[in-house]
């Protein structure tokens, strides 16, 4: 797959995320060579296993939208930490209880941080656009 166009599922991932106001959001670049088997984790937390729920029924929906059903899903029922493998990327969704436990920022130490930014210019124009605009409301 292109890289732009991994980097554009990537980012309608986080966009579903913060749409559904996930909290942490966190962009994991695998290294080649890590032993990773995947290019991309994207990690966030809910407050309770509807909204981490809602969070995955979010992301599942914008890229079935464009055509890319996920590979697998698992822990959906539990609601603690939901992960959504699309092969060249992985979204976990997790409790925060669940995402303390796990640490897998800690476990992939290695792989390279992005900010959310770095993949969805387009989600931050628009929440840019967003504040402007309630900042012209209150004027």
């Amino acid at each position: 797959m292109k890289k732009n166009d991994l980097k554009k599922q990537v980012a309608a991932a986080i966009n579903a995320c913060l749409d559904k106001k996930a909290e942490e959001l966190t962009i994991l670049e695998m290294e080649k060579g890590s032993g990773a088997f995947t290019d991309y984790f994207v990690l966030c937390s809910g407050t309770n296993p509807r909204q981490v729920q809602a969070i995955a029924d979010e992301v599942e929906m914008r890229l079935k939208a464009a055509a890319i059903p996920p590979t697998h899903v698992e822990g959906y029922n539990q609601g603690e930490w939901i992960l959504i493998d699309y092969v060249d990327f992985v979204v976990h969704v997790f409790s925060e209880k669940a995402r303390k436990f796990y640490d897998l920022e800690r476990l992939w130490k290695s792989a390279k941080r992005l900010q959310p930014a770095e993949l969805k210019p387009l989600a931050v124009r628009r929440q840019r656009s967003a504040a402007t605009v309630a900042r012209r409301k209150r004027a």
